[in-house]
């Protein structure tokens, strides 16, 4: 499979209003999505709930690509796009909305702030070396999270702290692999465009919808209001756009800058779980997300 994730060439390509707009998305966007899902839990279980949601966005948004033209995917990219979907979507995604059934959805986001320290381990073997700068943000980051499952959240549910586990690893190995391709030199080339992005998340869709099946997740009927407003905001603002937006990030920019809404989501996470889901959150548990964000501050910076 041939390459069609272009590496960054100029910084004009990373500060081009459509890059900014996609930081924001990922940035602002992203950070108000985790509250929903833990507010859609209340009707729909956690597997059934992404499957769903991301099956109507690949079925949304492959539509308006093949009504404007777009080629139908090859085989070659539907077997790159099921990789991709199984370890960003139903890795990730999945075992995100599996943790929050028993841990809040501000430590969940503070988890996911060692994303950039993640990625930037993954992408040793590709020859891309931590600089010492970076390496003090991993170091720090990754102290965050200890002391972040130490806290009474974490500590108290040992499922919640493997499936966060789970979902940033699953995640973080997608993103690499699809900026850098498999072990060995392997590309994998989605569909261009938002074709490639439709394919991706209904691969990820289908089997989420599986595993929903395999372990026996009944929606509830009829459906609490409230939960369906927010599946819908996530299939929109989570899936359309904010999804969208960082696969977008991906193919233009490095892998840390894509990686950098877990700067910004943290607090957004916090805040929102606190003030709009009555979550409480502990001191040590503030101080662990502020070690974290420290660790990305740091990659960020050495990565300027």
């Amino acid at each position: 499979m041939s390459a069609t994730l272009p590496l960054p060439t100029t910084t004009a390509a990373r500060l081009s209003p459509l890059i900014l707009a996609c930081l924001a998305a990922t940035w602002f966007v992203w950070g108000s999505t985790y509250l929903a899902i833990k507010w859609a839990l209340v009707s729909f279980p956690p597997f059934f709930q992404m499957g769903t949601r991301f099956v109507a966005a690949g079925v949304l948004l492959g539509a308006w690509a093949l009504w404007r033209g777009a080629a139908w995917p090859t085989r070659g990219q539907w077997l790159s796009a099921a990789i991709l979907g199984a370890l960003m979507l139903g890795g990730g995604y999945g075992a995100t909305a599996f943790a929050q059934v028993s841990v809040s959805s501000g430590l969940v986001v503070a988890f996911i702030a060692v994303v950039p320290a993640l990625v930037a381990l993954f992408q040793w073997p590709y020859g891309e070396r931590p600089t010492k700068l970076e390496g003090a943000g991993i170091a720090l980051g990754l102290l965050g999270v200890v002391l972040l499952t130490q806290g009474q959240g974490f500590g108290a549910s040992a499922s919640g702290l493997i499936a966060m586990a789970i979902a940033c690893a699953t995640w973080c190995l997608g993103s690499v692999w699809a900026k850098h391709g498999l072990p060995g030199g392997l590309r994998l080339a989605l569909a261009p465009g938002a074709a490639g992005y439709a394919s991706q998340m209904l691969a990820g869709g289908l089997l989420l919808l599986g595993m929903s099946w395999a372990v026996g997740e009944t929606p509830s009927f009829p459906p609490d209001a409230r939960a369906v407003a927010c599946w819908f905001y996530l299939v929109v603002a989570g899936s359309l756009i904010g999804f969208s937006a960082y696969m977008l990030l991906l193919e233009r920019t490095s892998a840390g800058l894509a990686s950098s809404y877990s700067f910004v989501n943290p607090v957004i996470g916090m805040v929102l779980g606190v003030a709009l889901g009555g979550e409480v959150v502990s001191g040590q548990e503030v101080l662990a997300a502020g070690v974290i964000t420290g660790g990305v501050v740091l990659l960020l910076a050495a990565r300027r």
